[in-house]
């Protein structure tokens, strides 16, 4: 199973670098003119050494042509080396580039059931240091693997012409080179990958531990996520420990077989020196000497490329794992939502998060056009799920939702959400002036609708405090109060003015003065719009024209205000346990 999914990246791989194959072809042009110059110094150097045959006797003019020859060799080979890492390096960093941009494609339409299922800090893990890491392996192995291989077959085929005796020695101890390669390359791979996998798992703790570190402090946790880190720190270190291991034993290894190759070329050589009577020369011996070295040489780089190569598929495997997962369905084709009035039906609405739990059984309800719809009852009842459900952040699995009659399975998501503005109890703001924030909805709205939309929302006032007013830079961070965030998240929708609105629990954060502004200008903002309001204050819902009392994914009631506390059920319960009024 190893095995195949191992060759699946490497297809993977290679698919993301076959756009750059005239760079590849570059880099294996480069890789073959610096070997062959490479391999050709030695030959001269040999040459000159018999140049050299004794006192008074020695070839000045043959000597001054070959060190001019080496030293062309020499400088053209470094500035076919350069050229290669520039090859090497624009390789590199465009894969990388390629693949962070696909993998954040992917996130954006990935179903929010696999993002809902995984923390935020093992997919940014993924995307941030995976891929770094699978780019440092790709860039040594492109500057090292090709000069490696064809270092090794070049000084292998020379040997074999120059003397094929002396080079079958070199050839005979070749197999145990590859015998540790490969040792080391398959028990390194699996190390490396849980090395990433524990890497992920750490990154996600902390961007919790410091996304939450009011509520840790809040609630003295800090032992606990201590004791929790050091579990996690303690198993990545052990995996970390084995995996340099094992990585660690490339080259001592490959420098003990190079000492081995050295040796027996030397020892061998020098008997043919002695025995051919001056027919293989001095200089032919320096020649093989030098050529052992640049044999061996690379097998300890490749050794060292390998390792590193596997670090790099493991962290690619997860990189192409998250681009590899199945995107939400495609709805192009799909009817494209035009004119809106809030017409909304569901009938025989079934879902749930997990097969085990039903959470959402035979759910039905008809909306028209303009209607205030508020959704109570206890947490975990599914209000939440019905607006994942009219989003279609979630796809119903049984019955259907409809808009204007439109199945929404049938219709754009872009179009469909379009319609509908949405005010969360969880706010967000993006890094970016308070102006982008606002106008993320409409970006063509006029100066007049933007401060209009603040000023209903009771927000122009405190934007006008801050340093810059509406250029002000802001983020998700402590700039502002989560009150003031919220009231920039509803003027943000007041700006918008759509059709159909969720509010679920739109005004938790803010205080009961402001409360009562802003719920006056969402009755004038919820005039003829259809309206869901999610709330737990039962106060905000009074108004609605109606009801819905859930509990356990089942409506078990509905009505007005009114028409609820007469019946006495379970609203009457709920109403009367926050209102209570001493006897």
């Amino acid at each position: 199973m190893n095995a195949m999914k191992r060759t699946k990246t490497l297809k993977g791989i290679f698919r993301y670098l076959r756009p750059y194959t005239g760079y590849l072809l570059c880099t294996v042009f480069l890789a073959l003119v610096t070997v062959l110059l490479t391999l050709a110094v030695p030959f001269l150097v040999g040459l000159a050494i018999d140049c050299i045959l004794g006192a008074g006797e020695v070839d000045f003019a043959r000597l001054g042509d070959l060190f001019l020859v080496i030293g062309g060799c020499i400088a053209v080979t470094a500035l076919s080396q350069w050229l290669m890492s520039l090859c090497n390096n624009k390789i590199a960093y465009h894969v990388l580039a390629d693949i962070r941009r696909d993998a954040f494609r992917k996130i954006e339409v990935l179903p929010l059931r696999y993002i809902d299922s995984r923390s935020y800090g093992e997919i940014a893990s993924v995307v941030i240091t995976d891929a770094e890491q699978f780019s440092d392996g790709l860039l040594l192995g492109f500057t090292q693997l090709f000069t490696g291989i064809c270092t090794i077959l070049g000084t292998l085929v020379i040997m074999l012409v120059l003397r094929f005796e002396i080079a079958l020695v070199v050839f005979c101890i070749t197999p145990v080179s590859l015998f540790a390669a490969k040792f080391i390359a398959s028990h390194t791979y699996s190390m490396f990958k849980l090395q990433s996998e524990t890497r992920a798992e750490q990154t996600a703790f902390i961007d919790e531990m410091v996304g939450n570190l009011k509520i840790v402090k809040a609630y003295t946790h800090e032992d606990e996520n201590e004791e929790t880190f050091a579990e996690i720190n303690e198993r990545l270190k052990k995996c970390s420990l084995r995996a340099i291991f094992y990585s660690s034993t490339t080259n001592p290894v490959t420098r003990f077989i190079n000492s081995v190759v050295y040796a027996g070329v030397a020892l061998v050589g020098a008997f043919t020196v002695i025995g051919t009577g001056g027919a293989f020369s001095v200089g032919y011996l320096s020649t093989f000497l030098s050529y052992a070295n640049q044999y061996t040489k690379p097998f300890n780089e490749i050794t060292e490329v390998i390792t590193e190569f596997q670090n790099a598929v493991a962290c690619a495997s997860r990189l192409l794992a998250l681009i590899g997962e199945e995107a939400q369905p495609s709805d192009e084709g799909n009817y494209v939502l035009k004119q809106v009035d809030g017409n909304i039906e569901l009938s025989h609405v079934e879902f749930s998060y997990s097969p085990e739990r039903r959470l959402i059984e035979d759910l039905n309800l008809s909306v028209t056009a303009g209607k205030r719809v508020a959704i109570v009852g206890p947490t975990g009842c599914g209000k939440t799920t019905i607006i994942n459900l009219l989003m279609r952040f979630y796809d119903v699995l049984g019955g259907s939702i409809c808009v204007e009659g439109h199945d929404i399975r049938s219709v754009t998501r872009h179009s469909l959400r379009a319609h509908y503005g949405m005010v969360l109890q969880e706010t967000w703001l993006k890094r970016a002036t308070v102006r982008e924030n606002l106008c993320m909805g409409k970006p063509d709205c006029t100066e007049e609708e933007m401060i209009a939309a603040a000023k209903a929302a009771h927000a122009h006032s405190f934007i006008m405090r801050l340093p810059q007013g509406y250029d002000t830079v802001i983020g998700d961070e402590g700039a502002l109060s989560q009150g003031q965030k919220q009231l920039l998240c509803i003027a943000r929708i007041m700006l918008c003015l759509p059709p159909m609105l969720i509010l679920d629990e739109a005004t938790s954060s803010i205080d009961t003065r402001t409360e009562l502004r802003v719920q006056d200008a969402f009755a004038k903002l919820m005039l003829g719009r259809t309206s869901f309001i999610v709330a737990h204050r039962l106060s905000t819902v009074r108004s609605a024209d109606i009801i819905l009392v859930m509990n356990a994914g089942k409506i078990i009631e509905q009505g007005t205000h009114e028409e609820l506390l007469q019946k006495g059920g379970f609203y009457s319960e709920l109403y009367h346990a926050q209102f209570a009024v001493p006897e």
